[in-house]
């Protein structure tokens, strides 16, 4: 029998990029899906083809008190809710980002705890990692050094969820799932530039007409981007099969620089600005990938989707509702 059929599942920040992708595979599996989510900053748009079939509730989750009724009568808990934001808004803004993020995570799983749920997942990042880590990253390395420091106050932020979840489960009980995603990219994406990752904004600086385009950094850093359908199929085989309390990577072997990716986002639009990398500004990590040993063995994960046909589907949605 499917795991997910007939239950009662919440999704927090469910009308977001990545969460609308997981609502829609939950509803193919036949799973009754609650979406909580502030709705003043996502938009009920991203779940249009599957309105009709979930219930929306529009709630501050940073409210204790909001959490607990958000889970009543729920089997399952996916935590997706965060406050994200680019590489120079992190940068900018530590305690920011880590207040809103540690009081959306602490509230939440205290909340499945009060609401005995059966199991919660975790959504915490690669962010966790420090600076200089070993290429691919193993999950060992989450809690060695600090995070790297763009990212310091995020980073910081779910590492704490990582120990929150991993403390309810030893003290409790309770079946907790903790993930850590890379690069999602994909349909649906945050494309405003005070918000955006390295792909939407490269999109949408193309599409503008930036001529030349400055990008940060001097292109030599890597990363490897997971597309949002391989994102939200790896957060439900881990709920489903993986809610031991111990994180694991969700990524791709498929690791690129980012001259590399300017180069194809390029050629893919149709597109011939000239590039210019401001080697004054930061770079981030220089190169970020993960190790997948663990997510495969466990529950047989693996990205699908290559990153030219998630590149191509991206700018094809990005051509039609801009």
């Amino acid at each position: 029998m499917d795991f997910w059929k007939n239950k009662n599942v919440l999704v927090t920040g469910g009308a977001g990029f990545v969460g609308s992708h997981l609502v829609e595979m939950l509803v193919e599996r036949d799973a009754k899906v609650r979406v909580a989510d502030n709705l003043e900053n996502a938009t009920l748009e991203n779940l249009s083809p599957v309105k009709d079939k979930v219930e929306a509730v529009n709630i501050d989750l940073k409210e204790l008190d909001s959490c607990i009724k958000a889970v009543r009568d729920m089997d399952v808990v996916m935590n997706l809710a965060a406050k994200v934001a680019g590489i120079e808004y992190n940068r900018d803004h530590p305690g920011e980002m880590f207040y809103n993020n540690i009081k959306l995570s602490v509230n939440m799983l205290e909340a499945a705890r009060l609401g005995k749920i059966e199991k919660f997942l975790i959504v915490s990042s690669a962010c966790v990692y420090p600076r200089y880590c070993k290429i691919p990253t193993p999950e060992s390395e989450g809690f060695v050094h600090i995070p790297e420091l763009t990212n310091e106050g995020y980073g910081w932020a779910k590492r704490m969820a990582e120990f929150q979840g991993m403390a309810y489960a030893k003290e409790f009980g309770m079946k907790i799932a903790i993930v850590r995603p890379y690069n999602a990219y994909g349909p649906r994406d945050h494309f405003d530039p005070g918000k955006s990752h390295v792909i939407p904004s490269l999109i949408k600086r193309i599409f503008d007409g930036d001529n030349p385009m400055v990008v940060w950094g001097d292109g030599e850093q890597s990363r490897a981007f997971l597309y949002v359908e391989d994102f939200a199929r790896g957060l439900m085989d881990a709920t489903e099969k993986y809610a031991v309390a111990d994180p694991v990577n969700i990524g791709t072997d498929e690791e690129i620089k980012i001259k590399d990716l300017v180069k194809m986002l390029v050629k893919l639009s149709g597109k011939n600005p000239k590039v210019f990398f401001d080697t004054a500004k930061p770079s981030g990590q220089p190169r970020r990938n993960c190790d997948n040993t663990k997510a495969r063995e466990n529950f047989g994960f693996a990205a699908m989707v290559s990153l030219t046909e998630g590149l191509n589907n991206t700018i094809e949605w990005y051509r039609k509702t801009r």
